[in-house]
């Protein structure tokens, strides 16, 4: 008997580590980016919490490449081939338009207070409009200030620039290098190393941090802009049936990782890799300028009218006020600590 009643606890036992185990939730996690890029590593800290706040019931799988490309990523999470990744908004031109407004010029010198700033603009503003529909919105942020960077030569006016062939990646920066008359591609960021050795671009418009996460050796000249020539939006997801299968608990806990808090961990990372960067290119002998006045009032005057266009779109996708949630958006910038 004592033998029989052993088995049956042993047995009971199997049977309810089998039940925990069965429990967890383990996410499929994707990066189009190298394990050691910044939103890589931001992306599993946020995983990393995910597991510790919710005592294990739920864990990141990371794959070791992105399950699609960078543009294909967003679709990817809304179909299941992936259940959490990040993407940028502007590598699907057309699709996303109240999204553009965290990519105007001059918006701040960090990534944070761009990063919390525009996810209390889109929590207040955008989220409700549904544009990101077919996903769960765990976050959006920005990268740092965008710089102007090449191999060729001193940047330090808008004919030069256009002079020059430039890499870019979406949003509004495509729309005001062709109205500063720019001649720019739009490729995906893991494109640029390729792009620049071979010679078919002289440069890329990026925050500082791509230069030293693509081994960017070639890049000779930088020109940046106070406030940065353009910024990026990107959106941080999950599978919204993977979301909704969670316990009511387990909901919570993604929450309360999600929106500001996640805003300012990839912000945060990407400030980091910015300075990092900035003095590998002080030792890669990259030539640094700041642009004058006049190359910032030509931006400025081209900016204008793409605001103004930007806010009638933005109207027709059903934001009230575009122009003055642009305005709160800045404000609420310069608040961020």
């Amino acid at each position: 008997m004592k033998s029989r009643s052993l088995v049956a606890i042993a047995l009971s036992t199997t049977l309810l580590a089998s039940g925990l185990a069965s429990a967890q939730t383990v996410f499929t996690v994707s990066s189009w980016l190298p394990p050691t890029h910044t939103l890589s590593t931001s992306q599993k800290t946020w995983c990393d919490m995910l597991e510790k706040d919710s005592a294990g019931r739920m864990k990141c799988n990371i794959l070791p490449k992105g399950v699609v490309a960078a543009p294909g990523t967003f679709d990817a999470v809304r179909d299941g081939l992936a259940d959490i990744s990040y993407t940028v908004d502007g590598y699907t031109p057309g699709r996303f338009i109240n999204t553009q407004v965290a990519e105007f010029p001059f918006l701040g010198n960090n990534a944070v207070a761009t990063s919390v700033a525009y996810q209390r603009i889109y929590s207040k503003h955008f989220a409700p409009l549904g544009e990101h529909r077919g996903v769960k919105v765990l976050a959006v942020f920005t990268h740092g200030p965008g710089v102007i960077f090449n191999s060729k030569k001193p940047v330090t006016s808008a004919a030069e620039a256009a002079s020059l062939k430039f890499r870019i990646g979406g949003g509004n920066i495509n729309e005001l290098s062709r109205a500063m008359g720019w001649n720019t591609t739009l490729k995906a960021a893991p494109e640029s190393f390729e792009l620049l050795s071979t010679g078919v671009m002289d440069g890329t418009f990026f925050p500082d941090e791509s230069i030293a996460s693509f081994k960017l050796s070639m890049i000779k000249h930088a020109t940046d802009f106070p406030g940065g020539l353009y910024n990026t939006s990107f959106v941080f997801m999950m599978n919204p049936a993977k979301y909704n299968a969670l316990s009511a608990q387990d909901k919570a806990v993604v929450d309360k990782l999600s929106g500001e808090p996640a805003a300012r961990l990839f912000g945060e990372g990407w400030d980091k890799v910015d300075a990092a960067s900035r003095e590998l290119q002080k030792a890669q002998g990259v030539s640094r300028v700041t642009a004058n006045p006049a190359f910032v009032k030509a931006v400025m005057d081209k900016q204008d009218y793409l605001e103004t266009k930007w806010a009638a779109s933005a109207q027709v996708k059903g934001l009230q006020n575009p122009k003055g949630v642009l305005a709160e958006f800045r404000s609420e910038i310069a608040k961020v600590k």
